[in-house]
């Protein structure tokens, strides 16, 4: 039987928002900006193969695959070293990325419901990517966040949970995590020991490989009629 939640945390890429059209727009204004600043790197390198030099980075230093921020910013950079640019190029190119990163449109029904939740629950931000709740617009309503940059561990692994856990001072069963991605956010809650909530903003069919979640949602609406249900 599940616990009534003292906290919530949740999951930010298509949990909160669509992040498809993010990353597609993230990505043009980049090569729009490198193809400006710094044209000899386009010239070589488009957005495939500039996808294949952070493949690479992660192969060479897999204790980093964690790191998005790491990982981009280092293929830059070596894309910057070898064309003739300033390694410090890489730095003003990935704010460039993460500028547009950040600018999302939330789905419609997160706004308000974020809202009802943190009036009445502390509610955190647990995600694998590197979006940020304030650049976002949404950071009034998280007491923390926690990302594998800062914490050195990517969903499922138990350890970023166990970080958010002890940041909320409370029993692991009393956390309701939410996300979209079946193993990274409910298989990774469920072997933590916290209460898995499945975001399924599709309609899709639970992998049957694992352990059904122990509450599926279709948004955020439907969540806080769980939740209200429970406290």
């Amino acid at each position: 039987m599940k616990q009534p939640p003292r906290a919530i945390s949740l999951d930010l890429d298509n949990t909160l928002w669509d992040t498809p059209p993010v990353l597609e727009q993230a990505e043009t204004c980049l090569q729009a900006w490198l193809q400006e600043q710094a044209p000899r790197i386009v010239e070589r390198h488009d957005r495939a193969s500039l996808a294949k030099l952070r493949a690479t980075v992660v192969a060479e230093l897999p204790h980093r695959a964690h790191d998005f921020t790491f990982v981009r910013t280092e293929s830059l950079r070596r894309a910057a070293r070898e064309h003739g640019y300033p390694e410090s190029l890489a730095t003003e190119a990935f704010e460039v990325f993460i500028a547009a990163r950040n600018r999302i449109d939330p789905f419609a029904d997160v706004p308000g419901a974020l809202a009802w939740l943190a009036r009445r629950l502390p509610v955190y931000a647990l995600t694998n990517g590197n979006a940020c709740v304030h650049r976002v617009g949404l950071g009034e309503h998280f007491s923390g966040s926690f990302e594998p940059a800062a914490v050195g561990y990517a969903k499922p692994d138990p350890r970023i949970f166990a970080a958010l856990v002890m940041a909320a001072g409370v029993d692991p069963g009393s956390v309701w995590h939410v996300g979209d991605d079946p193993e990274a956010d409910v298989v990774g809650a469920q072997r933590a020991g916290l209460v898995s909530v499945w975001m399924n903003r599709t309609e899709a069919t639970w992998p049957t490989q694992w352990s059904a979640p122990d509450v599926e949602v279709r948004d955020m609406d439907e969540l806080v009629r769980c939740v209200e249900a429970s406290l």
